[in-house]
């Protein structure tokens, strides 16, 4: 198992935190271990020593040895009365190389201890010193040899690392595998779903569906199944888009030729004496060319690309006038009223043709809006100069745009209102006026209308973004 995996990173700290328990409980086993040792042999002590001192005879020398070795030490010496007697003794192989009271043990001192025990392999003889029990005297000694102590240490640290061993090797599996089957194993399904997207991101059956029972892999499921849908939707809509812009661009390359034709009659009749052919003639040629214009932009557009802004000053006001007389007749027949106010003298600098789009997409917008609740309403056009460049605002006294009309507002076809419409006109523009270096924003929509408004950066600050 690989160390960098996650199954491999959290068996080495499970290693680590087993170890760390067994030494956490192995060390205050072995001390409690050895002062219940050194007990045990105080109190064997002192009820050998009671058998001498219920009787004022001297007990055969066998019979004390006897009752030392029963006992596991050298010498007994109890203190009753404050009076410190030798009760039974024996020859001590070897000085006496430490002093220890219990009475005065602390938890680290016997570990302390106990550690110095197993340390040194070296038998030696060491004095204990302890209370007696049941009160059978002030202070009870003996003296006894490390060597036995530390054998039998040895052999309760052994049963005890191997029992703690075993518990915690089997803690520590259930664990792992529990980890594994509640953690590792639903990541890596998560991941195996990811990659069999990204293989076939358009194919919604690849879609992930959450099924995991904690919580925190839910949420994370849940999130990446919103994102594949989503992505899948794109994709399918960029797939459609693209059949549509080839369908587009071929019925506008066709379009335009059947313009080009009504062109060329539009430019005989301008030759005609008849006054009234005489003032529509140039409307006409206008109409046309601007339609011509489209065709070849959406042409345009169908290769994912809008052509770059020609910029040159111009009055604004007669683009407005341009504009409302576009709508006019509609606006009549819906009682739809224009009210300008862009001032006759106020020049800007853009792209006359695309800002006429512009603004011919918010206008008519505006105007069915008011069409579709039956009543008559208001559009307002007005325009002014800031230091940074020049502003335009559209607005209406229509119903306001829907939610779901506001919360995809610049995408195609997401952002339509009216029935049956594509939402490419709020799209185009956006890009239009970004195109320019400026930005298209909503500035309010409710119940009593809605208002855009344009910025269109001046000559310096377009010179300062490139």
């Amino acid at each position: 198992m690989k160390i960098n995996t996650l199954s491999g990173r959290f068996l080495l700290l499970t290693t680590i935190f087993v170890v760390l328990a067994e030494v956490l409980i192995l060390l205050p086993g072995l001390a409690n271990f050895r002062e219940d040792y050194l007990l045990t042999r105080l109190e064997r002590a002192q009820i050998a020593s009671l058998a001498l001192l219920t009787t004022d005879q001297m007990i055969e020398p066998d019979l004390e040895q006897e009752l030392l070795n029963n006992a596991g030490v050298y010498n007994v010496v109890l203190r009753r009365d404050a009076v410190r007697q030798l009760v039974l003794s024996s020859p001590i192989p070897q000085p006496i190389a430490d002093t220890y009271d219990l009475r005065e043990s602390t938890f680290w001192t016997r570990v302390r201890d106990a550690l110095s025990v197993l340390a040194d392999p070296e038998n030696h003889v060491i004095r204990v010193i302890g209370d007696p029990v049941q009160k059978g005297g002030l202070v009870i000694e003996v003296t006894l040899a490390t060597g036995p102590m530390r054998i039998a240490m040895i052999e309760y640290g052994l049963r005890l690392l191997s029992l703690s061993a075993l518990v915690s090797v089997i803690t520590a599996f259930l664990l792992f595998w529990l980890v594994r089957r509640l953690m590792v194993v639903p990541i890596k399904r998560v991941v195996a779903h990811m990659a069999a997207y990204a293989e076939a991101p358009e194919d919604a059956r690849r879609i992930i569906a959450p099924e995991a029972s904690i919580e925190e892999l839910r949420v994370a499921e849940d999130a990446l199944a919103s994102m594949q849908r989503q992505l899948t939707a794109a994709l399918k809509q960029k797939e459609r888009l693209a059949q549509l812009g080839q369908a587009v661009a071929k019925i506008s390359h066709d379009l335009r030729n059947i313009l080009t034709t009504a062109q060329l009659f539009a430019d005989r009749m301008e030759g005609s004496d008849d006054p009234v052919v005489q003032r529509a003639a140039p409307k006409l040629m206008n109409s046309i060319g601007r339609a011509v214009n489209l065709c070849e932009t959406t042409l345009a557009f169908g290769r994912a690309e809008e052509p770059p802004p020609s910029l040159c000053r111009f009055p604004l006001a007669a683009l407005v006038q341009e504009v409302t007389e576009s709508e006019q007749p509609p606006a009549d027949a819906a009682q739809i009223d224009f009210v300008t106010d862009v001032p006759p003298a106020l020049e800007i600098r853009a792209d006359r043709e695309q800002l006429y789009r512009v603004l011919s997409n918010l206008v008519r917008n505006a105007r069915q809006a008011i069409e579709a609740t039956g009543k008559p309403g208001t559009i307002e056009i007005g325009a002014g100069e800031e230091p940074e460049g020049w502003w335009i605002r559209v607005q209406d006294t229509g119903p306001g745009l829907p939610e779901r009309a506001r919360e995809h507002l610049f995408q195609p076809f997401s952002g339509g209102v009216k029935k049956g419409g594509t939402g490419l006109g709020l799209a185009i523009s956006a890009e239009l006026i970004r195109g320019h270096g400026g930005r298209l924003d909503l500035v309010r929509t409710d119940a009593d209308g809605t208002e855009f408004k344009m910025h269109l950066p001046s000559e310096f600050a377009i010179a300062s973004q490139e």
